[in-house]
């Protein structure tokens, strides 16, 4: 079982000509309410691709929380420990543009007082890997973090939205997710200085996680994995909308990785759902299921 701690959204999806410059309005061609958030996206893209998924997240008492969960209840996501808390539901504005560009600000609600003692011993145990972001408080990731080196779990961090992590942090992870933007955040707040993508990773891995992913959109995938440089080439798709392709990357990555596939693998099996969710608009509603990236895969894209 994978287990995911993290944010539940709903996103307000609003398309567009272009995005917005500052101080600009900018009239759109549609609006959309559906299922985000990363820990959420992530949970389901997890439980799409066919292994068995266990979320602890937390929702509001507002009218958003319902739809927030739709699609994680009709994929079939364990959902015994969430949380139900006085407050909003976690909310994010999404923008996204002709070409399938986005730009997202998220309202976290009732996502920042979620805590890691939601997430119980037997929970742990059961798990094979557990999955954390950046939308909730970093500090009870770390507490978490903790607890599931204890139990022998895989540890993996997508470092999203991006933040400094503390040495502790880096020195519980087995998996670092970031893309481009967030390895140059994680390095500088590790005191790393400029350095090329690749040597970046192996700076980062040997403070701690001996596997680091750098995903690099319609470029593809570049990875240190336990000594060993990786690439994988982007899947090559018309992108639609590019919102959530980096929670699918890294749901399916794990989920792959937990099912005892290797990093070479899992990385081809994650660019390929992530490619193929960038063809359709919004985030869960986007991801596609095991058979579909089978048959791309089988098809020689993968």
């Amino acid at each position: 079982m994978l287990l995911v701690f993290g944010s539940i959204n709903l996103d307000l999806a609003f398309s567009a000509p272009s995005l917005p410059l500052a101080g600009q309005t900018v009239l759109g061609t549609g609006m959309s309410a559906s299922p985000g958030g990363k820990g959420a996206n992530q949970a389901h893209a997890a439980q799409r691709y066919g292994l068995a998924t266990a979320l602890v997240a937390a929702v509001g008492d507002d009218d958003f929380a319902r739809p927030a969960l739709a699609r994680l209840v009709a994929a079939g996501v364990d959902l015994s420990g969430l949380q139900r808390l006085p407050g909003a539901t976690g909310c994010a504005a999404v923008v996204v543009d002709a070409c399938g560009q986005n730009q997202i600000v998220v309202a976290p609600g009732v996502n920042l007082a979620l805590r890691q003692d939601a997430v119980t011993e037997q929970q742990l145990a059961r798990a094979r890997a557990l999955l954390l972001q950046m939308e909730t408080d970093p500090a009870q990731n770390l507490a978490l973090l903790s607890r599931a080196r204890r139990h022998g779990c895989l540890t993996a961090l997508n470092n999203a939205p991006a933040a400094t992590l503390p040495a502790a942090v880096l020195g519980a992870l087995d998996l670092l997710i970031v893309n481009e933007g967030e390895l140059q955040r994680t390095a500088a707040g590790a005191g790393l200085g400029a350095d090329s993508p690749a040597g970046l990773l192996r700076a980062i891995a040997a403070l701690g996680p001996a596997r680091v992913v750098l995903t690099l959109g319609a470029a593809g995938a570049l990875a240190w994995d336990h000594g060993a440089l990786l690439q994988v080439e982007a899947l090559a798709v018309q992108a639609l909308d590019t919102t959530g392709a980096g929670d699918t990357f890294s749901g399916v990555l794990v989920a792959a990785l937990v099912e005892g596939r290797t990093m070479a693998d899992a990385l081809a099996r994650a660019r390929t759902a992530a490619g193929l969710a960038c063809t359709r608009p919004g985030a869960q509603s986007a991801q596609p299921d095991r058979a579909e990236i089978e048959t791309a895969l089988a098809a020689g894209s993968g």
